[in-house]
């Protein structure tokens, strides 16, 4: 499996550059499955989540995403991890990057209190199907390579996963796989996304801030001519193309991310909030 993306170029191994988190759970992943193996059998259930004794293992919420089933289960969400969270983790960042994965994990472990209850789940999948999701909504004509061989469009693959594993959960077929964990990784990604909590909420609320304001023209009398006012001090009166330029770098940030400015750009956004903190 790979992909191809004019808006995300990398170097590395395979053309790929491990980010600071994709690096640390591919890592964490492997580690905890080897010592699993090195330790008794049977020792890998009081990290797996099995909701009926949530009570008495709280922390399983947590440490189910770093348990796996087998070496195939461990190698396919590593891949999946390897391929779409670099583009994610360098277009939002470190810190919004892992605070996504984790409440993706946690949504899978929401869906099976609610559908699994009795079952004992295991896999970083639901997280993973996560960033997948992030992935096509940010890049969703991104042709993905099937086998290396076939191209399917970054949106269709991960819709056709979310409709495979919807089918899977409540049919009972490919027993075995904890679909619900994958669904409630979807359903919570998909939230977090449309409700936008991310970092850039904030350079949002930076855009309504300066945007310039409407005029409106109002038919009747002629306007009154209205006492000179004392003038603004400069820093209120910015030059009117700085709106411009600062729309252009906010929907910048709405499209490619942060990692994506330039240091004029870094500057001009500093510039303008601090002028309006002041004001």
């Amino acid at each position: 499996m790979g992909y191809q993306d004019r808006t995300y170029a990398s170097r590395g191994l395979g053309g790929f550059q491990l980010t600071t988190w994709v690096k640390r759970l591919m890592i964490a992943n492997v580690a905890v499955f080897v010592v699993l193996m090195l330790l008794p059998a049977g020792t890998g259930r009081w990290l797996a989540l099995q909701p009926a004794l949530i009570v008495t293992r709280p922390w399983t919420v947590f440490t189910y995403m770093f348990v796996h089933g087998g070496f195939w289960h461990l190698v396919l969400n590593c891949l999946a991890l390897f391929f779409f969270g670099p583009p994610v983790e360098a277009a939002w960042g470190p810190r919004e990057f892992i605070k996504y994965y984790l409440i993706c994990g946690l949504g899978g472990a929401l869906l099976s209190f609610v559908f699994a209850f009795n079952s004992s789940v295991v896999g970083a999948s639901g997280a993973v199907y996560g960033v997948m999701l992030a992935f096509a909504m940010m890049y969703p004509d991104s042709p993905i390579y099937i086998y290396a061989i076939f191209p399917v469009k970054a949106k269709w693959l991960v819709l056709i996963l979310a409709v495979f594993s919807l089918y899977a959960a409540f049919t009972g077929s490919d027993g075995g796989v904890a679909h619900f964990a994958h669904l409630g990784g979807f359903a919570a990604g998909y939230v977090y996304l449309k409700l936008d909590f991310r970092a850039r909420g904030g350079w949002k609320q930076l855009k309504r801030m300066v945007n310039r304001p409407k005029l409106t023209v109002v038919s009747g009398a002629p306007p009154q001519r209205q006492a000179p006012q004392a003038p603004r001090s400069r820093a209120r009166v910015p030059d009117p193309r700085v709106y411009d330029d600062v729309d252009k770098v906010l929907d910048k940030i709405s499209t490619k991310g942060m990692a994506s400015l330039t240091p004029e750009e870094l500057k001009l956004l500093d510039e303008v909030s601090r002028r309006y903190r002041n004001n």
